[in-house]
């Protein structure tokens, strides 16, 4: 058993997660998503999928890098 490094639950099916040389674990998806996902540079929000990136910043979606005064050309959306 492991013990997930977010929420400190002790359980037998815990995962790791290796990224940029670490080592993480955790007790669910959740707690993964919730310690690793980058956020919104304008509204805040977890990105938790494909988000937007721009001259090395990160947004939920174009809208937000938008906002954010990346230029129009460089996002859209692919929904």
């Amino acid at each position: 058993m492991a013990v997930c490094e977010v929420c400190g639950n002790d359980y037998a099916m815990s995962f790791e997660v290796h990224s940029q040389g670490a080592v993480h674990t955790f007790d669910s998806f959740e707690c993964a998503i919730h310690a690793m996902s980058p956020v919104c540079e304008h509204c805040g929000v977890k990105i938790s999928g494909h988000g937007v990136e721009a001259h090395g910043r990160f947004f939920c979606c174009a809208h937000c890098a938008r906002e954010a005064g990346v230029s129009a050309e460089l996002v859209r959306d692919h929904a």
